[in-house]
């Protein structure tokens, strides 16, 4: 019979083993050493308390809001989202009194996580109408740049001389008095036409087609006087300058953004200009009306950029996607914002009230997917790109309370709940080595080794995806204990069975193997599947259940096929093994077998005499076949064994 390479070579198994527990093992001692790691997996709220965070509806126009069940089910599934995947699992996130959503964040969350919660306002995108920087120092010419902005804030159109501001303040409330144009409305200062300009030069992040990137240039100059209008200011568009009333003006002119969280705190009416700073409060703008609200984009992703050959620049981008309805608003304002210059030709991103960037518009984006490129770092790319995902919620909400909770169930349940699993470990043990004997000593190593290499990976999970280990994970790896030794027993089963049937231990392993991995993998594939199943369809604590089910069930399969399999082949080579010892598991009395295997065509019986012994006195297999025949005849002959015959090489009569 051919031999596996597995038969022939198991500690090639056995050393890949080994390599895989090293390599999981060094990869957890490395962040140890290099960051705040650990040898202990990360507990879930459950069993270590946390952060919870109570968000109520932000009042608009000093109007209370009562959200409806639909937006408040949205705004659950999308704070969820965001904190899911801020790598933070085991998040438990819920309702409250109809009207307040409650967020609780297991173990101590890092600030970017708790700000990922807080930032509860809709994500939209409005038209740049006027952008200065705060505090920029004037230069007498413009000078465009072709990169984007560092990280993934806006960088202003614009920049106006803050000695101009101080010199012009004087006079600022005279001039705007008298200054009106042909249907006697008031012309903000900034848009009018003799107005000398004070600009500096920035660049801003630039939105491209996915579709045209590669020829497109991958910044656009905005370096345009920002008093100065670059088209009709009646447009009767969002771009439309006319929208900025003297009290937008003043209010504009007013701003410091010294602090950004004023801003974030308010609301804005999404059909009206309004006057904010981005994130760093580096920055102010002039926004027009909302026209693609956040709601509308399908997918962000950060990648690095590719050419038009499709090698990569090195360079992060933010790669955006809308839906149908989305693709058709963002085409229809690319369309008119490519058009224009300046400041006018930007398009912000709206997050809490704050710009979180102010890309320039390069092509009309008529296919749905954008890509925005600039000065990103990988950070600053994915943090963007998760905003942009997971930033819009139907409604706005606002931090109510912000407490530390202790844990829900305490060490106490986590002690009781190891117990059961030791317990539940101990009979496995003990079954083993009574139905198996000395062949139950691979059951107990083999689960050692899935001991071993479950408990690195849920510490090294934990240690670079934010898992956090629930009692309902705790479950699934208790209930794993079970489903690994019924791998064990099939596949021992399966040997023994091919043993009874008269082949040699080494033959039997082999045969056995073929028979049982089929078995194995079927069983483990149903396992994973309904584990997928309960991870996709449930949330909280079951999910944690469903992926230590999963994790386990693949654990499984490794150890089999790198462990438990190899193992039994070495044991099969040991003459403790072979000869069908007492305590080795192959015993023709334990198995109740009519004989077994001696070498060289013959066998040794298992039949018990009258007295109640058992003959082992060795006979033949011809021998012990014209037995058979004589009884089948009627003729009772003598007993088997004291037949004088012999066997030749080939096993027939001589």
């Amino acid at each position: 019979m051919a031999r596996s390479s597995n038969a022939s070579r198991p500690g090639r198994a056995l050393l890949l083993l080994v390599v895989v527990l090293a390599v999981v093992y060094a990869v957890i001692g490395i962040r140890t050493v290099t960051s705040d790691g650990g040898y202990k997996p990360k507990l879930a709220l459950d069993l270590e308390g946390g952060t919870e965070i109570i968000l109520e509806p932000t009042p608009l126009n000093g109007a209370k809001i009562t959200p409806t069940s639909d937006q408040l089910k949205e705004a659950v599934n999308v704070i969820r989202q965001r904190v899911n995947g801020s790598g933070v699992s085991e998040a438990e996130v819920t309702t409250q009194g109809g009207k307040n959503i409650t967020v609780d964040l297991p173990g101590h969350p890092d600030k970017a996580t708790i700000a990922l919660v807080e930032q509860s306002a809709q994500m939209n995108f409005r038209p740049v109408l006027v952008t200065e920087a705060v505090g920029a120092t004037s230069t007498a010419t413009p000078t465009p740049t072709a990169t984007g902005s560092a990280g993934s804030t806006a960088s202003p159109s614009a920049s106006a001389s803050t000695k101009a501001k101080a010199s012009e303040k004087a006079t600022e409330k005279k001039s705007t008095a008298t200054a009106t144009d042909e249907n006697k409305r008031i012309i903000p200062k900034a848009l009018r036409a003799d107005t000398t300009p004070t600009t500096g030069a920035t660049s801003a992040p630039a939105a491209t087609s996915k579709a045209a990137s590669s020829a497109a240039p991958t910044a656009a100059a905005t370096a345009t006087p920002a008093a100065t209008p670059t088209t009709d200011a009646s447009t009767g568009t969002a771009s439309d300058l006319s929208q900025i009333t003297e009290k937008i003006y003043n209010a504009y002119t007013a701003e410091t953004c010294a602090d950004p969280s004023k801003i974030q705190s308010s609301s804005a009416d999404p059909t009206k200009p309004m006057v904010t700073c981005d994130t760093d409060g580096l920055t102010k703008y002039i926004l027009g009306p909302v026209e693609v609200p956040g709601s509308d984009i399908s997918d962000a992703t950060a990648g690095l950029q590719a050419n038009s050959q499709g090698f990569s620049t090195g360079a992060w981008v933010v790669n955006l996607k809308f839906n149908g309805a989305g693709s058709k608003k963002f085409s229809q304002v690319t369309q008119r914002l490519i058009q224009l210059t300046g400041a006018q030709n930007q398009f912000a991103i709206v997050l809490d009230s704050l710009v979180v960037s102010a890309p320039t518009t390069n092509s009309a984006i008529t296919n749905g997917e954008a890509e925005i490129s600039g000065n990103f770092t990988q950070a600053s790319a994915q943090t963007l790109a998760q905003q942009l995902k997971f930033g819009s919620l139907p409604i706005s909400f606002q931090v109510q309370t912000e407490d530390q909770i202790s844990a829900l169930l305490g060490g106490e349940q986590l002690q009781r709940g190891l117990l059961a699993g030791l317990i539940g470990l101990i009979l496995v043990v003990f079954y083993s080595l009574l139905q198996y004997r000395a062949l139950g000593l691979v059951t107990i190593l083999s689960l050692a080794v899935a001991g071993g290499l479950t408990y690195g990976l849920v510490v090294l999970l934990g240690e670079t995806e934010g898992y956090r280990l629930s009692l309902a994970g705790v479950t699934g790896l208790i209930v794993a204990i079970g489903i690994t030794a019924d791998s064990f027993i099939v596949y021992f089963e399966r040997v023994r069975d091919e043993v009874r049937e008269g082949r040699p231990l080494a033959s039997a392993v082999e045969a056995g193997w073929s028979r049982a991995q089929r078995t194995i993998l079927a069983s483990d594939a149903v396992n994973f599947l309904a584990a997928v199943v309960l991870y996709l369809v449930t949330v909280g604590n079951v999910r944690g259940f469903a992926f230590t089910l999963g994790l386990t069930t693949l654990i499984d399969l490794v150890v089999v096929f790198l462990f438990t399999k190899p193992a039994v082949v070495l044991l099969s080579r040991m003459h403790f093994f072979r000869s069908g010892h007492t305590l080795s598991g192959f015993s023709a009395s334990q198995l109740g077998r009519p004989a077994s295997y001696a070498g060289r065509g013959r066998v040794r019986p298992a039949v018990a005499t009258a007295e109640g012994a058992v003959d082992r006195s060795e006979g033949s297999i011809a021998a012990r076949r014209a037995a058979a025949a004589r009884k089948d005849q009627g003729d009772p002959g003598g007993p088997a064994t004291q037949d004088h015959v012999t066997t030749s090489g080939t096993g027939r009569n001589s």
